[in-house]
This record gives structure tokens, C-alpha cells and sequence, in this order.
């Protein structure tokens, strides 16, 4: 059983190589950078860019389809740290792609591709009057992603939205401020936010009670601030 699953392997190993004119095998035994001969980037990818003119270098991984990129990649600093998370298709951004600070987490975006190999598209754009309505809009297709769906801007350290907005085909909708619901420090002191609020669970002690009610009606003397005695 063993032998088989090495002759496996290997039968699959020499195929994907076979489909490459270069190419180099990973640390797990994939086929990575591969280029078909015809010169097309095919199948997972690791990209490695050194800094250069003030840029930071970063590593980025994924998948190319006929050296197009194609699905999930994802982007790391040269400390391994993620930078971005991104979706394509046609070599275009296609649905969610999130970029990410030391701290966290940055913003989310959402786009929409359109196919290259069409002149025109047709995309289907909900209604904002009527819940679950969609209408079908023909783009003329100009190479690019659409930004196309809910944006939202986050604070880094908290992990909290702090807007969003709403694009369809490239325009933008509006901008919503989010309103914050939770609060991730601890809640403010009732001494530091107003008067304290009183505690009707206890009952009064026995002596404040009799105290009540043997001056109950009478005139209390109060202090105004003045110097000198009461009257």
C-alpha cells in the first residue's frame, strides 16, 4: 500500500511537471511557479518582491489560470506578517478582499469583474426599494473591476466599524457612519458619568427608616453656602 501511494505521487508529480516548461517544487512536494509552453503562468504561485524605491517588499501566494490570477491570494510582509487577503477572477478582484494593518484588520472591500473575453456583461443590481429585488443592468466591459457591494473602514485596534459605504457599478451610494453598539473598554464609573445611580434593590437601614418617619412633613434646614448661623 505504501509503494502505491509513492508510485501516486510520483505518476502525479511527473504529469504536473510535464505540463510545465519551468517550474520548482515546494518544501510539501507542489509544484509551484509554474509556466506552460506557451509561456502562461498555471496553477500555485509564491512571488517574492524585495523593497525598492521606499516601497516595502512583501511575499504573496495563490493561483494563476492561463497567467491570469484566479482565486484566493494572499499577501504577506517580509516579516510573515498578512498585509491582504484578496479574491480574483479574469485576473480581476472578484468579491472580498480585506487588507490588514500590524494591529488588525484595516477594511474590507467588494468588487465586481466582468468577464474580458465579452464585450458586454450583464450584472444583476439589487433594488433598493424592494427587499430580495434584483435588476439585470448590461456594462460595457472595460478590462477592470467594478467596485460593487458594501465597503466598510475598521479601527485597527479594536476590530470595530467605522463607516461604511455602499457602491453599485463604481458609484458610490453613500456613506453610512456605523453606529458602535458595544464598547470594548470597560464601562465608565457612575461616579465619572453623572450622578451614581441609586440602588432600589436594598432595603434602607432600620435607623434611616425611623429617622424618615419621625421628620416626615417637617421644614429641613439647609446650608446656602453663606458664613454666619442659621436662622
Amino acid at each position: 500500500m505504501r509503494y502505491s501511494l509513492i508510485a501516486l505521487s510520483f505518476l502525479i508529480y511527473v504529469h504536473a511537471a510535464s505540463q510545465c516548461k519551468t517550474f520548482r517544487i515546494g518544501s510539501n512536494g507542489d509544484t509551484l511557479n509554474c509556466s506552460d509552453f506557451n509561456g502562461l503562468k498555471q496553477g500555485k504561485w509564491t512571488i517574492h518582491m524585495d523593497p525598492l524605491r521606499g516601497e516595502p517588499g512583501y511575499e504573496e501566494e495563490g493561483g494563476f489560470k492561463n497567467d491570469r490570477k484566479e482565486g484566493i491570494w494572499r499577501r504577506f510582509n517580509l516579516m510573515g506578517d498578512i498585509m491582504a487577503v484578496e479574491t480574483y477572477r479574469w485576473g480581476l478582484k472578484n468579491g472580498k478582499s480585506q487588507y490588514f494593518t500590524i494591529n488588525g484588520i484595516e477594511r474590507e472591500e467588494n468588487w465586481r469583474a466582468s468577464n474580458p473575453n465579452k464585450s458586454y456583461d450583464t450584472i444583476d443590481v439589487a433594488d433598493p426599494m424592494v427587499p430580495n429585488k434584483y435588476e439585470k443592468v448590461i456594462v460595457k466591459v472595460d478590462g477592470t473591476s467594478l467596485k460593487h457591494g458594501v465597503w466598510k473602514y475598521y479601527n485597527p485596534m479594536y476590530g470595530t466599524v467605522t463607516h461604511t459605504e455602499k457602491w453599485v457599478l463604481d458609484n458610490l451610494q453613500g456613506d453610512q457612519p456605523e453606529t458602535i453598539v458595544k464598547t470594548i473598554d470597560n464601562p465608565i464609573p457612575d461616579s465619572l458619568a453623572g450622578e451614581p445611580k441609586k440602588d432600589l434593590s436594598k432595603p434602607k437601614p432600620k435607623e434611616v427608616e425611623e429617622f424618615e418617619k419621625k421628620n416626615k412633613g417637617k421644614k429641613q434646614k439647609v446650608r446656602d453656602g453663606k458664613t454666619g448661623t442659621l436662622p
